[in-house]
């Protein structure tokens, strides 16, 4: 906790020397696993990693998670915080919803937004499902960007730049037990700017209780001039059935970066905390430190347990 207090109080130190893209991260809402998987966990993330990623992800598993989330970003004076819920185990609709409260640049841009998402998902049999995300986004900035006093970055007087809905979808399909593969569109209603990118991508994943490898790519169709790719890759390996050690590397072609990233946490029966830490070692250079924690309500025995017919 000293830590994350001690980089928060740097982080109103001065403005932020980095391009707002960098920091704003295409406003994605990771938590500790994402990070430390360099975002490749479109086909094997679960749990609340669902609720702001693909949201198919919810029916992975037979549980019922809630969370909280935190970030830290040294460079670019950005600090996130939220939290999150989901249920597999009330019924086969999944459901999950999330919020997460960002203040970028505190001194310089003066970015503040607040991120809401709700999902669900459905598994239309044990090897396919479909997820849909409600996305909100409310976004303030009332600082000065690169361009000064102009309509492109010269902040909106307290008034939101952006104000309302869109959504997400996702499949998830595992042909055979050691294998899965997915596909997700973010912001599909096309809103139409960089803060609410629209982007179509998916994932590729072999691997086993223990040991996973996932492959990423996708297409950002609005952040940039023109469509750019991102591909990354990561590994997750559950040391002593209670450790699990994460390793990630990720190429943006927009930002013309490159970046690494891993992580460590404890998962007990009842709980679970985690870390992650991304760095882009080419581009821009910044750090992003990520916290979750995570406690198992089915473990408490106040949900019911599924039925033998609710496995899948």
């Amino acid at each position: 906790m000293s830590v994350v207090l001690l980089f928060a109080a740097g982080a109103r130190a001065e403005r932020s020397s980095l391009q707002p893209e960098t920091g704003y991260h295409y406003g994605e809402a990771e938590d500790a696993r994402v990070g430390a998987m360099a975002g490749a966990t479109r086909a094997t993330g679960n749990g609340i990693t669902s609720v702001f990623g693909n949201p198919a992800g919810l029916t992975l598993s037979r549980v019922y998670h809630v969370g909280a989330l935190a970030a830290i970003w040294p460079e670019a004076r950005r600090q996130s915080y939220g939290a999150a819920a989901m249920d597999s185990v009330t019924s086969r609709l999944a459901l999950g919803v999330g919020f997460m409260w960002n203040d970028q640049d505190p001194d310089g841009l003066k970015r503040r937004s607040q991120d809401l998402r709700i999902a669900a998902a459905y598994p239309f049999s044990d090897k396919v499902a479909f997820g849909i995300t409600g996305r909100y986004l409310k976004l303030r900035q009332n600082g000065l960007g690169p361009l000064g006093y102009s309509y492109a970055s010269g902040g909106t007087s307290g008034d939101p730049i952006v104000d309302g809905f869109s959504f997400d979808a996702g499949i998830r399909a595992v042909p055979s037990e050691n294998f899965s593969l997915a596909v997700l569109g973010t912001n599909l209603s096309n809103p139409g700017n960089g803060l609410q990118p629209t982007t179509l991508g998916g994932g590729i994943a072999i691997g086993s209780e223990r040991l996973v490898f996932e492959v990423d790519a996708l297409a950002d169709f609005t952040t940039w001039q023109k469509t750019t790719p991102r591909a990354m890759g990561g590994f997750e390996f559950l040391a002593a059935d209670a450790f699990p050690l994460r390793a990630g590397y990720q190429y943006d072609a927009g930002a013309r970066s490159h970046a690494v990233s891993g992580g460590l946490g404890y998962i007990d029966t009842q709980f679970s905390f985690e870390v992650g830490l991304r760095r882009i070692v080419s581009g821009e250079q910044a750090t992003t430190l990520l916290f979750t924690l995570q406690y198992f309500v089915e473990s408490s025995g106040i949900t019911r347990s599924p039925a033998p017919m609710d496995v899948y």
